[in-house]
């Protein structure tokens, strides 16, 4: 099931980053396209899925709606609760990361996130994270280009591996407790 996470979260990233830069997080339900197109053979044509298409393990995203305020990610999946039929799910988010070392030297007395937006060394990346209720895990990581702009989104090569986010994978992995 490891190769059919790592080809949907390639597919995610790219579909997110044929729309640019400076979006807001999405979510994404991760299903089995055989039960999709069973279970849901409307959603499933809407999609443009047939039963060709639904080969043994193979996962369907499903982009859900996601609240158009500022609600911080982790305290958005601390509400969120899947349905049996949704195996897994996908965020992909826009983040700053700094040099090691850097956030040792940030100003005790200014806003940490306003600190990072400005610091001359900072990237900005687009983290895709996918895990399974089995407890597969996958991400990618694209960083974006110095001076690319918003509507670009494809100009660096993506990063695949499993421990890309280890804190927001953990995240994910809490929507399917039964707490």
């Amino acid at each position: 099931m490891t190769d059919q996470l790592t080809a949907v979260m390639t597919e995610i990233e790219q579909h997110v980053a044929g729309s640019g830069w400076d979006q807001r997080p999405r979510l994404f339900a991760l299903v089995d396209t055989a039960d999709l197109v069973r279970r849901e053979p409307a959603m499933a044509e809407r999609l443009g899925l047939s039963d060709a298409d639904a080969a043994a393990g193979t996962l369907t995203p499903v982009e859900q709606e996601t609240p158009e305020d500022d609600t911080p990610l982790y305290e958005l999946l601390a509400h969120i609760g899947w349905p049996d039929e949704v195996i897994g799910c996908a965020v992909v988010d826009e983040v700053l990361v700094l040099p090691p070392g850097a956030e040792a030297a940030a100003p005790e007395d200014e806003d940490s996130t306003e600190w990072a937006q400005t610091h001359p060394q900072r990237r900005e990346v687009r983290l895709a994270v996918g895990v399974l209720r089995d407890g597969s895990r996958m991400a990618t990581l694209r960083l974006r280009a110095d001076g690319e702009t918003p509507a670009d989104g494809q100009a660096d090569d993506v990063v695949v591996g499993p421990d890309l986010a280890p804190g927001l994978a953990e995240a994910l992995l809490e929507t399917f407790s039964d707490d």
